[in-house]
């Protein structure tokens, strides 16, 4: 039985999606806004640039591109599987990565995760804050009694919870615009992360933590678009 009957809760734009140099972008109305991810991605932090410029140089250019590349083709089809298990329909993927999605996908929805999941309002729905940004977010609903963004994630590794704030970052975005456009009260993150091998790990910021998640964002969106105004907001993949 379906979880969600497929109508949304609100009247949720349609937005069209692009990739440019500047990374991926939304257009609004005839405006174009950078996603969320394009700028945390912008506004990394000079030790996170290092370290994964160090992990691209022990890897190699090419391993490494296969790595981001593979964990990307798996994250998408796992997206599309959980998306259908709300749906009450089948997505299954018979190539090699989209068996391992299938397995990682399985392994959140037999740990029960989707229980707490009470009311969708919406899944991979277009959100923006009018001038500044847009994207969108996995599922939007009442998880646990909150109002919630919830996301999924996959992972070659175990991520202990200090090392996802951009995560819960990523959901504090989509949360601020859900409630200035819809004038909703989101005040939850929901991280599930399906760690290639077999763990789940689900993680959760509400209250005052998400709220300096919102602060947080607010500053990497400031930042963003000072880089971008003084000409020196970097492409993608540079440090």
């Amino acid at each position: 039985m379906p979880i969600w009957n497929g109508k949304p809760k609100f009247n949720y734009q349609t937005i069209n999606r692009e990739t440019t140099e500047e990374g991926r972008t939304y257009d609004i109305n005839g405006e174009k806004l950078p996603s969320v991810t394009t700028i945390l991605a912008a506004t990394r932090s000079p030790e996170a640039k290092a370290n994964l410029a160090k992990w691209r140089q022990k890897l190699g250019e090419n391993e490494a591109d296969k790595v981001r590349d593979d964990a990307g083709t798996r994250g998408t089809i796992m997206h599309r599987i959980l998306e259908g298990h709300i749906k009450g329909e089948n997505h299954a993927d018979l190539s090699d990565l989209g068996q391992e999605a299938g397995v990682m996908a399985q392994n959140i929805i037999d740990d029960g995760h989707f229980r707490p999941l009470t009311e969708v309002w919406g899944l991979e729905m277009p959100l923006y804050y009018p001038g500044l940004y847009a994207g969108a977010s996995d599922v939007v609903g009442i998880y646990e009694g909150q109002e919630s963004i919830i996301d999924f994630k996959q992972s070659n590794k175990f991520k202990k919870r200090n090392w996802i704030d951009d995560y819960f970052i990523q959901c504090a975005a989509y949360a601020m615009a859900h409630n200035y456009v819809y004038r909703t009260s989101i005040n939850t993150g929901v991280i599930m992360i399906s760690v290639k091998g077999g763990r789940v790990l689900r993680y959760a910021s509400t209250g005052h933590e998400f709220r300096q998640f919102m602060y947080a964002w607010l500053k990497k969106v400031d930042l963003y678009w000072n880089l971008k105004e003084s000409g020196k907001l970097q492409e993608p993949g540079t440090t």
